[in-house]
């Protein structure tokens, strides 16, 4: 694990809070103590906003962080989030100085939401957690990521080096990924790989791309040579 983060250039890595201990010799950050390394606790596992509000205030103590990824999922199938009661979440903790950012379903009208009730970014799925599937979402997510006014990380879904690289042609500010590089056969390779397919998009998208045309258009001069 440790080996794949580094390789991947990430500068934020999640980890949900039920999987952090204070005892030294299972603590799962020893392994991360790097400087360009930043720790994104999330709230995965709460069911409604009391839990993951509770959650949260524990993180701040324990990890000593503001930052927080809120998941909301109620449904351990197939761990869809809870619009509403991340909304209500967003609201309580933005109003305590949290840095929100909420994982959620890719609907443009909630994300806007969010926003104004102090989402510090919105983080919408590609498609459902852990399937692979890449941007089943595409549509939704160009509407989100035209009108928003907060950073957009496509969330979820992401299975390949390629998706994560549309993602960033789009204009998405950043994907998360883990299901993808922690299943593969060379994980250290597989982190490699999507860090560079990040870059290539992200590139893609600030040389802006050419129009479509619907007919085949010239390379080569017919005949302006001749001038």
């Amino acid at each position: 694990m440790e080996k794949s983060v580094l390789e991947s250039g990430c500068e934020l890595v999640t980890l949900a809070l039920k999987r952090h201990t204070t005892h030294e010799k299972d603590n799962i950050l020893s392994r991360l103590k790097h400087p360009r390394l930043n720790l994104l606790p999330n709230t995965s596992g709460a069911r409604n906003a009391e839990e993951a509000v509770l959650a949260t205030r524990l993180s701040a103590e324990s990890m000593h962080t503001k930052f927080i990824k809120l998941e909301i999922h109620p449904d351990p199938k197939y761990l869809l989030p809870d619009a509403e009661e991340t909304l209500e979440a967003t609201k309580v903790l933005a109003r305590e100085g949290f840095f929100v950012m909420p994982y959620i379903h890719a609907d443009p009208v909630l994300c806007k939401k969010l926003e104004d009730a102090g989402a510090s970014a919105v983080m919408p799925l590609g498609a459902p957690i852990g399937t692979n599937k890449g941007l089943k979402t595409i549509d939704f997510l160009e509407i989100i990521i035209e009108q928003s006014n907060v950073p957009v990380v496509v969330d979820a879904g992401i299975g390949a080096p390629s998706h994560a690289s549309y993602a960033m042609e789009i204009g998405a500010d950043a994907v998360l990924v883990n299901t993808a590089i922690a299943v593969s056969g060379n994980p250290v390779e597989m982190s490699r790989a999507f860090k560079l397919a990040v870059k290539a998009g992200r590139l893609a998208y600030l040389s802006k791309f050419g129009s479509m045309s619907r007919y085949a258009v010239n390379t080569s001069p017919l005949t302006d040579f001749l001038q």
